[in-house]
């Protein structure tokens, strides 16, 4: 019986995404940079809890501050999508890599996927049963609607091709709650708002319904955690249930801090979903890559976490 205890990675990794391909397991995430420029620490692990570094995955163009790769397989190729700032003298925008192999390297292929938005981030490729292919995303919103609050918020566009999202973008979710709060009296976009963020889109499917998760809040304090809100179509209408109008998955004091920005991935005999998270530890000097067990009470997800003792892996064959 194999065991895990959090964090299953001990060194910085934000932003976790893991791919399951070949029964190998990728992870990439928000990291240091590579000794020659290089971003995206890449690991790799046959169970998803014993990891080793594989060195960096993206070889980039340009831009700085490069956030949230999460890896697609399409047709033979590995598309990266992620968002990097001072391309072109913008903030921060959506781009796309593509590699022979899911460990890299990773080459900019030297487009904006949105370009009409002056900030645009997390990027989540997601594949419906049907095999079409959409693009969540985060991006700003500066008015308020119904009971939306200004800040960021999640929208979802169909992929014409791995690189070409439509320009239909179809509303997810937007900051609504007061967990949501990322800092009051931002200065923005030349004007002051109290600022609210949702962030960080994962999709499953399950029982013929679409679960968008989210991380809302603010990264770097107690208050960041994951919610969803459902669908009948990947490109909505989305709901809020009321299970998730408190996060899904919280800080826990003293113990984890902050855990958000996650992922899917399957067990290794593939009837088990594990979500992986980063979280700060107490002292709140790395942000961490964790997983805990995901299950489904009827229609409702229920996280077994966020954990920081010794845990069965489920799933083995």
């Amino acid at each position: 019986m194999l065991t895990y205890t959090n964090p299953v990675y001990l060194h910085y990794f934000a932003d976790p995404f893991v791919l399951k391909h070949d029964e190998h397991y990728y992870a990439y995430g928000t990291g240091p940079t590579g000794p020659i420029g290089e971003r995206f620490p890449v690991l790799h692990s046959l169970n998803c809890v014993d990891w080793e570094s594989l060195g960096w995955a993206l070889i980039p163009s340009g831009g700085t501050d490069f956030w949230a790769p999460e890896v697609a397989y399409a047709d033979g190729l590995f598309y990266m999508y992620f968002s990097a700032q001072g391309i072109d003298g913008k903030d921060h925008q959506l781009r796309v890599a593509t590699s022979q192999t899911p460990n890299g390297p990773f080459f900019d292929i030297g487009k904006t996927l949105v370009p009409d938005q002056p900030f645009s981030i997390d990027p989540h490729p997601f594949q419906d049963k049907d095999g079409q292919w959409y693009l969540f995303y985060a991006r700003d919103f500066l008015t308020t609607d119904e009971d939306a609050h200004v800040g960021t918020g999640i929208v979802v566009s169909r992929l014409l091709d791995m690189t070409t999202p439509d320009n239909s973008p179809q509303i997810v979710v937007r900051p609504h709650a007061d967990w949501h709060l990322f800092l009051p009296q931002r200065s923005m976009y030349g004007g002051v708002y109290d600022w609210y963020t949702v962030e960080g889109p994962s999709t499953l499917f399950h029982n013929n319904h679409y679960y968008c998760f989210y991380s809302g809040g603010a990264w770097e304090r107690d208050n960041y955690g994951v919610a969803c809100v459902v669908a009948d179509s990947p490109l909505g209408p989305y709901l809020r249930p009321a299970y998730a109008q408190a996060p899904l998955l919280r800080t826990v004091p003293d113990q984890v801090i902050g855990p958000g920005h996650n992922s899917f991935t399957r067990s290794l005999d593939g009837a088990q979903t594990y979500i992986v998270y980063h979280a700060w530890d107490a002292g709140r000097k790395a942000r961490l890559m964790r997983i805990d067990h995901l299950h489904w009470e009827g229609d409702r997800p229920v996280i077994h976490g966020p954990t920081w003792t010794p845990q069965v892996l489920l799933g083995q064959p």
